[in-house]
């Protein structure tokens, strides 16, 4: 697993690297971060940052009722980081990042509709304190707890919001297994709504 995020990160940082070479702002421009709340709002609750990175786009035009409907497809690089707890039980703590692949699809009022596909993800559980004994003697454990594999898929819709730094609004609901988890895997589900920034529009 690690050794398929550190190719996937230096195959980013190698394309990062080539864009800038040719103009240093289009890498800039092409990317937006994202900030929002990520967790079950029952029993898990916490934060998630991310960025996003536009590899392709284009238009695609319908027509529809002697009307053009014209939609715009991207193709996106994502990367995200997280973390939830449960704030009442102090339980169910973790911390977790994946990277994959976005599809999103944008009409012309600035609706969207978007699905990621995150193959490369890692989930990290915290346990409260814990001590462990070896043989006479009772240490204690240095972040207690346990690393799983966790891809992930979502399916969002979001609102665009053309010329501001705060460029879009997005609401996801997230599923995410973690593999094995004891004998099996665990299918963890999330809902995930927040805000995208796009720091190029200051200037304008």
């Amino acid at each position: 697993m690690k050794k398929y995020s550190i190719i996937f990160l230096l195959i980013c940082v190698v394309n990062f690297q080539a864009q800038s070479q040719t103009n240093d702002s289009i890498c800039f421009n092409r990317t937006e971060f994202k900030i929002g709340y990520s967790g079950t709002i029952l029993w898990s609750n916490g934060i998630t940052i991310g960025a996003e990175y536009l590899w392709k786009e284009f238009e695609k035009t319908k027509e529809r009722r002697n009307t053009q409907r014209t939609n715009t497809h991207q193709f996106l690089f994502n990367g995200n980081l997280g973390f939830t707890t449960n704030f009442a039980t102090k339980t169910d703590t973790g911390g977790f990042t994946n990277f994959g692949i976005t599809w999103r699809r944008t009409n012309k009022k600035g609706k969207q509709f978007s699905i990621d596909l995150n193959p490369l993800g890692y989930y990290r559980s915290f346990l409260p304190e814990t001590y462990e004994v070896k043989g006479d003697k009772v240490d204690k454990v240095f972040l207690p707890g346990r690393g799983y594999y966790s891809p992930s898929i979502s399916i969002g819709i979001g609102k665009q919001r053309k010329g501001k730094v705060r460029s879009a609004s997005y609401f996801n609901i997230t599923y995410s297994p973690r593999f094995n988890f004891n004998a099996g895997t665990l299918p963890t589900f999330s809902l995930q709504y927040g805000f995208r920034f796009n720091f190029k529009n200051k200037k304008q």
